[in-house]
């Protein structure tokens, strides 16, 4: 899955780009219909802990994914909003299959 990284006032080191993106990749064994993605990796600077931000947005067919999540650290929030699209598609995926029945 092609996913476009945006690291907003910093730097993102490759390793963490290649985790959020084989976490990502996972997702398609959800659902194999994942056109592209965006990832935006930001900092909080008015918290102390629990600063850093993901947001993942994936499209598909006719529809669109959002997850967003903060921890103490990029590899958590992305971790944990990777889980949420993941609960998204499986959710999205059986309504589609009950209304084709």
């Amino acid at each position: 899955m092609k996913l476009q990284m945006h690291s907003i006032h910093f730097d993102a080191d490759q390793k963490l780009i290649d985790f959020i993106q084989k976490k990502a990749d996972k997702l398609d064994t959800y659902f194999d219909r994942i056109i592209d993605g965006e990832v935006f990796m930001r900092l909080d600077k008015h918290e102390k802990n629990e600063n850093k931000i993901v947001e993942i947005k994936l499209n598909v067919p006719g529809k669109q994914f959002f997850a967003k999540n903060q921890s103490d650290s990029f590899e958590a929030a992305a971790d944990e909003a990777v889980e949420g699209l993941r609960r998204q598609i499986k959710k999205y995926k059986e309504k589609v299959l009950l209304a084709k029945q």
